[in-house]
């Protein structure tokens, strides 16, 4: 899909360096992907601050693994 934007030409400079790219594409397509990454990250650590697990430590020792 074509867009035409109007991006700060010195932002866009930087993001290309600090992602190691050399086309403005690359960049943005980097940078949307690293947005998207970091709101999915967000939402699940907020359900999983939400969680009731109820474990005791003896819950949990009984869940390890043998060693």
């Amino acid at each position: 899909m074509r867009t035409t934007l109007d991006l700060e030409e010195e932002l866009l400079r930087e993001a290309m360096r600090l992602l190691g790219v050399k086309t403005k594409r690359e960049a943005v397509r980097r940078a949307l992907q690293a947005v998207i990454a970091e709101r999915r990250r967000g939402q699940l650590r907020s359900k999983l601050g939400r969680l009731d697990l109820a474990l005791t430590l003896d819950d949990l020792a009984k869940m390890r693994p043998e060693s």
